[in-house]
């Protein structure tokens, strides 16, 4: 069994995940979202969606962004 590196539970039914260079198992994708997901550079929460990004900075919402100096940024056209 492995174990998940996020919780320390030890499960025969983990995952693995790789992005780019980074890698982790899991088992959950709670779990997974903990370790993995981008932050929001404004409020801090996790981005499961695609979020936005301005100036190489990622965000949850476009209000978010707008509250950072991305005005040009918009929720719906």
């Amino acid at each position: 069994m492995a174990t998940c590196d996020t919780c320390g539970n030890e499960y025969d039914k983990t995952f693995t995940i790789t992005r780019g260079t980074e890698s982790g198992t899991f088992d959950s994708f709670e779990c997974a979202v903990h370790a993995m997901a981008p932050t929001c550079e404004h409020c801090g929460c996790r981005i499961l969606g695609h979020g936005v990004e301005a100036d190489g900075a990622i965000y949850c919402c476009a209000n978010c962004a707008r509250e950072s100096g991305a005005p040009e940024l918009i929720d719906r056209s």
